[in-house]
């Protein structure tokens, strides 16, 4: 027997035969001939005119006097008629593992074991006596048979039971698997992407599997226009195997050339090159084009785009054919306005709205207008951002801003400056190595605590700051790590200016680790250093010195508020920062609960310490969605002071760390 194609099932064939009725008055019997009118020599009277009913020939009424009424029916209306019940039963499925499957599937399953009539129920018997050889033909039964019998209730008042039997016969096995066609370079490559093996039952879901991957791995090693055509099983009843054949042609071995763009064009050939993560005269491998196709889609300019390898007919020196790829889309609206509404602890309510032109500088050269308006912050910013800027994630910025806080720890009214260059992991492409590096001006007014003095005092300061980031990212995940590490450092030799030049260093190094301890559980740490050399907490800017306490700090206390406190019981900043975490984070479907430890201090010295540590503990909850986890974190603070609130709630999107 030969099954060829997509279908698994051997055919049926239906006999059939045709009855003919002669029916009518005096017509002659089927298969005789007519007996020939007699012949006469007289000539028969012709036929009397029938008389005409006199009623006929009277006209019609016009249409606008014609009325219809409806007939009503008299006395009650006949009860609908008794509906049938029945139970299914199965028998011999169990073996072939196949019963819960036709239980889903079973038209006579899904009707809840009610039907109008007997004729009915006989239907879906049918129905379900062809689910259930197909099913078993799909696991490798090709002599399965099944029979569906239908009993009648002894009374009118008895449940119809309706017996499906199967007989699935012997298991058929693979034989011989070959792969017919043109050989690849290396050679091998479709028959190593064709997972089936000598031995295997022949199921139908495997063997689709099977030839898909080999559509999708072909054009990974340099074959974008492979064809898999039908496969060709012959099943020897006497052995129950089944020799495969699978016909592949793989067409020419490619590699990458140039850009077509056409419809709404978005970008043109130059910065598409720029943001592929290939270079011409590089084997073809179709993974790279998904990447550049997710990576155009999350430019925000495009609604829609779609990437097709076009064979030039050009030779490379290497003896690939040249493949374009000819880029599709249509362009989405390149401005968007958003806007938030929010309250956080020591920060306020806060009001903020953002008006973005993506690509008002082609290409991807944005301007973002931002404010805030809250009750203890406000700001106006310009930032001009060209995206992918010479290079694939490379980013370069350029910000002006007014600024005015009123939080506890100072005062600050600022006008601020910058500049920086960036390459930055994002989702689609989590890098190992990430940096920034960029300059910043600003002149601030900011009245805070002067040591010395003892009391509230402003000043201006002017300071003028290198700001760098370096990253080594060893971690699975930018939003919801569960294995690995990563090391951030955060050099910025700053000068403040004002009454005299004072030159000093800040840095902040954070490391961070992830240890899957089981399945589900994620063992989580993290140690934060800082420290200001060269200068005393009252010489700089309250602004610039370093704070703790809140959400992504120690979990439980208030916005910035350990270390160093004024008489008011204010903070006042310092010169060094230590801040650790620990969170244990155990993962169930799409939910997810963390317990978590924080610890952290602020300190008057440079060299940061581990001493008089504050602690805060607490439980979150994790809604884990496809962009990351949506965390809900409550937290309380272990040794509390005056002024420490007993709870604190923290939302956000991503892990804490």
């Amino acid at each position: 027997m030969r099954l060829t194609g997509a279908r698994f099932t051997t055919p049926r064939l239906l006999a059939g035969w045709a009855i003919i009725l002669c029916l009518g008055t005096g017509a002659p019997a089927c298969g005789q001939q007519a007996p020939a009118p007699a012949e006469s020599s007289e000539t028969a009277p012709p036929p009397e005119p029938a008389a005409v009913d006199p009623e006929l020939l009277r006209p019609l009424a016009p249409l606008d006097q014609f009325s219809v009424e409806s007939q009503q029916p008299s006395g009650p209306a006949p009860a609908p008629p008794p509906r049938v019940t029945y139970t299914v039963r199965t028998e011999g499925l169990e073996a072939t593992g196949l019963r819960d499957r036709f239980h889903d599937l079973s038209a006579l399953e899904q009707s809840r074991g009610k039907a109008s009539n007997v004729a009915q129920i006989r239907a879906r018997a049918a129905e379900d006596q062809a689910l259930a050889e197909t099913l078993m033909r799909s696991e490798g039964y090709y002599d399965a048979k099944a029979d569906v019998v239908v009993g009648l209730p002894p009374d009118a008042s008895g449940r119809v039971v309706v017996t499906v039997t199967a007989t699935p016969g012997p298991r058929y096995r693979l034989g011989a698997v070959q792969v017919s066609g043109p050989e690849t370079q290396p050679p091998g490559l479709a028959r190593d992407a064709l997972p089936l093996h000598t031995g295997q039952p022949i199921l139908a879901p495997a063997v689709e599997a099977a030839e898909a991957n080999v559509r999708v791995r072909l054009p990974e090693q340099g074959y974008p226009f492979v064809q898999v055509q039908q496969r060709d099983i012959v099943l020897d009843a006497a052995t129950g195997a089944g020799d495969y054949t699978l016909p592949v042609t793989p067409g020419p071995r490619s590699s990458f050339g140039g850009y077509q763009v056409s419809g709404d064009p978005v970008f043109g050939p130059k910065h598409i090159g720029v943001i592929s993560r290939f270079r011409a005269g590089q084997l073809y491998d179709s993974r790279k084009v998904d990447d550049l196709r997710r990576a155009l889609v999350a430019s925000s300019l495009y609604a829609s785009v779609g990437i097709e390898p076009v064979d030039t007919g050009r030779r490379a020196p290497d003896g690939t054919e040249r493949v374009d790829l000819h880029v599709t889309g249509a362009a989405a609206p390149p401005r968007t306005l958003s806007g938030s509404l929010g309250y956080e602890t020591g920060l306020g309510a806060t009001l903020s709205a953002t008006w973005t032109h993506r690509n008002l500088l082609p290409p991807e050269g944005a301007l973002i207008l931002n404010g805030v308006a809250g009750t203890q912050q406000q700001l106006l910013g310009a930032t001009f951002r060209r995206s992918n800027a010479g290079q694939r994630d490379r980013t370069v910025e350029a910000t002006a801003q007014v600024s005015r806080q009123d939080i506890d720890a100072y005062q600050a009214n600022t006008a601020t400056l910058s500049a920086r260059v960036s390459r930055q992991s994002t989702p689609l492409w989590q890098k190992r190595w990430t940096y920034s590096a960029g300059v910043e001006a600003l002149v601030t007014s900011e009245q805070g605590y002067d040591l010395s003095l003892g009391r509230r005092v402003r000043r201006t300061y002017e300071v003028a700051a290198l700001v760098g980031q370096v990253t080594y990212d060893r971690s699975d995940s930018l939003l919801d790590p569960s294995r690995g590490f990563r090391l951030t450092l955060r050099p910025s030799p700053e000068i403040s200016l004002g009454d005299g030049t004072r030159p000093y260093f800040k840095a902040l190094a954070e490391g961070s680790a992830y240890w899957p301890i089981a399945q589900a559980f994620v063992l989580a740490g993290r140690l934060r250093l800082g420290g200001l050399f060269g200068a005393q907490p009252q010489d700089i800017a309250p602004s610039r010195r370093f704070y703790a306490g809140g959400g992504g700090s120690v979990r439980g206390y208030g916005y910035q508020s350990l270390g160093p406190r004024d008489p008011g019981g204010d903070p006042i900043g310092g010169s060094s920062l230590t801040e650790f975490s620990v969170e244990g984070r155990y993962r169930f479907g799409d939910l997810g609960v963390v317990a978590f430890v924080d610890g952290g201090q602020v300190y008057e010295s440079s060299t940061p310490r581990f001493s008089d540590l504050r602690y805060g503990a607490g439980l979150g909850a994790r809604y884990y969605t496809n962009f990351g986890p949506i965390r809900l974190d409550v937290a309380t603070p272990l040794s509390r002071r005056p002024g420490d609130n007993v709870v604190a709630v923290y939302i956000s999107i991503g892990q804490a760390y």
